[in-house]
């Protein structure tokens, strides 16, 4: 449903004339200079345009950021009617505007940058704004209100209105120096509220704090922080739980039964015991000086930002890991972790962003082809499939030919060729599934010729995929719908008595009669690169 507002200004061209000048609302200028998008996926639509190169975007159909020429991006209203208010009773040339100021300071400033306007561009300024409040219908709020609506505005930017540029990923910086609420803090409202009602005694809040593994994890690190005396029945509860539930989040756990450790209590040692714990003392101590601690400030970021995924915040998850990806430094830890972040959180296409960079980093043949097949998996699920046919390539060309580092001699007898091979096929049925022929065709030659060269373990395990890979690479030459078009059933067929079995055939003989064509042949060395197995290999193929 289209604003009101922005309704009337598209449909009466005297009020879209006045918005333009003298307030720098142009929606003749509805179009920003790059591809840009809402890291949260919302609807996001180009309003209007100011004559520095900025734009007004209205974001799933009612709220409006603006991103000025600079590379910032701003929430300044919740409505196209309430940011068109704030922008003609306080226009942008006033620049001394703040929440600090009351109604009177607000007045004497804005008729100083009125006065100034009127001289310099705008000698009938008064009966403008008149008439667009008028045409528009817009309230008359006090100022100081508005003021503080654009700053609640500005304020909520994060995370639901993040704007990437479409190409980089990249995002637009908050203008000025934002205040952002620590994601810490955030995360640990929910616990530190649940140890306060236990602690204050209220009826089933003991309970309550220990049934969610996602609660109990915050009231675990909440009691981490603020530590008391009297929570040792808590924390034996929480550890209890934490210990019979084993959760794939093992953390809590050992902080639980460090929490009790500390107490030095032996009646606590068959507890600590059951949770897998040391249970000394001295262990707590050494644990929580050199690991734990009570700064939560000294916390990495990826505890807050899990916790956060785990709580449902996932577009505060996300906006952090997309912070941390513009400003990480060329380290591959650091990019290998912020990968796999954004890879739980399923926004592939910012977890390739931060293995594309990790690939450039590494430095031995068996690195980057461990690098390249992941970046093809993430390439795939992100859509992309030309991209993940070229990662794809990277990762035949680090183990194709001879060694050069020693680290990829026997790649197709581990798990590495295995790895490599299941993405070949992954992507062939992918592209095969899209309409993408050429595509699926080259993915899937390849795809064969590896099957052909890791170990036959390997290759059996994949055979199910393989299988689905060939027949969907296979359909693309018939027509859709046709009999052809349909895999013949499989029928199980009884050998007569006394009929030979293949066992005396020779063994690329029983792969053929078995259907598996693409076996090894007596006397291929079992070292042999894929290369040498493409029938035949171009000349700017890297294998």
């Amino acid at each position: 449903m289209t604003d009101r507002v922005l309704s009337l200004l598209r449909s009466r061209p005297e009020l879209a004339a006045l918005a333009a000048f003298p307030f720098d609302f142009d929606i003749d200028r509805a179009y920003h200079l790059e591809d840009v998008h809402l890291a949260s996926g919302a609807s996001l639509e180009p309003i209007a345009g100011d004559d520095t190169g900025g734009t007004y975007f209205l974001c799933a159909g009612t709220a409006v950021l603006y991103a000025p020429s600079e590379g910032d991006a701003v929430l300044i209203a919740d409505s196209v009617t309430e940011a068109l208010e704030t922008i003609v009773r306080i226009p942008r040339y006033c620049e001394n505007i703040s929440a600090d100021l009351d109604e009177d300071r607000l007045r004497a400033e804005i008729d100083a940058a009125d006065e100034e306007a009127r001289e310099e561009f705008a000698p009938e300024l008064d009966a403008q704004r008149a008439a667009l409040l008028a045409g528009l219908a817009l309230p008359d709020r006090p100022l100081t209100e508005l003021v503080a609506l654009s700053e609640s505005a500005a304020a909520r930017t994060e995370p639901d209105h993040l704007l990437l540029n479409s190409l980089e990923l990249r995002a637009y910086r908050l203008p000025g120096a934002p205040v952002r609420r620590p994601l810490r803090d955030l995360v640990l409202g929910p616990g530190r509220a649940a140890l306060a009602r236990v602690r204050a005694d209220e009826p089933g809040a003991r309970e309550d704090a220990v049934a969610d593994a996602v609660l109990r994890a915050g009231v675990v690190r909440a009691a981490q922080y603020d530590r008391r005396d009297g929570d040792l029945p808590l924390l034996r509860l929480l550890l209890e739980r934490e210990a019979a539930e084993r959760t794939e989040w093992y953390e809590e756990r050992w902080i639980a039964a460090m929490l009790v450790a500390l107490h030095g209590e032996e009646a606590d040692l068959p507890l600590l015991r059951a949770a897998h714990a040391p249970g000394a003392r001295d262990w707590a101590l050494r644990a929580d000086a050199e690991k734990y601690g009570q700064d939560p400030e000294t916390e990495s970021a990826f505890t807050w930002i899990e916790l956060a995924r785990r709580q449902g915040r996932t577009e505060h998850a996300r906006v952090a890991l997309i912070r941390m990806l513009d400003d990480a430094d060329p380290d591959t830890d650091h990019l290998g972790a912020l990968g796999q972040a954004l890879e739980r959180l399923g926004d592939h296409a910012q977890a390739a962003r931060a293995q594309s960079a990790l690939l450039t980093l590494q430095d031995t043949d068996r690195d980057r082809a461990c690098a390249a097949y992941v970046l093809a998996r993430l390439e795939r699920h992100k859509g992309d499939l030309p991209a993940a046919g070229r990662a794809l390539e990277q990762s035949r060309a680090a183990v194709a030919g001879p060694a050069k580092d020693g680290t990829v001699a026997q790649w197709h007898r581990r798990g590495l060729g295995r790895l490599i091979t299941e993405q070949h096929l992954e992507l062939a049925l992918a592209a095969a599934e899209s309409g993408d022929a050429p595509l699926a065709r080259e993915t899937m030659r390849h795809a064969k010729s590896l099957l052909a060269t890791i170990g036959k373990g390997f290759a059996k395990s994949l055979s199910g995929l393989s299988t689905r890979a060939k027949w969907a690479v296979a359909g693309l030459d018939r027509a859709p719908g046709t009999r052809a078009d349909r895999r013949p059933p499989i029928r199980s067929v009884r050998r007569p008595v006394g009929a030979r079995s293949h066992s005396h055939l020779p063994p690329e003989e029983v792969a053929e009669v078995r259907g598996r064509t693409e076996t090894r042949r007596p006397g291929d060395p079992l070292d042999r690169p894929v290369g040498v197995l493409q029938e035949p290999p171009r000349a700017d193929d890297p294998l």
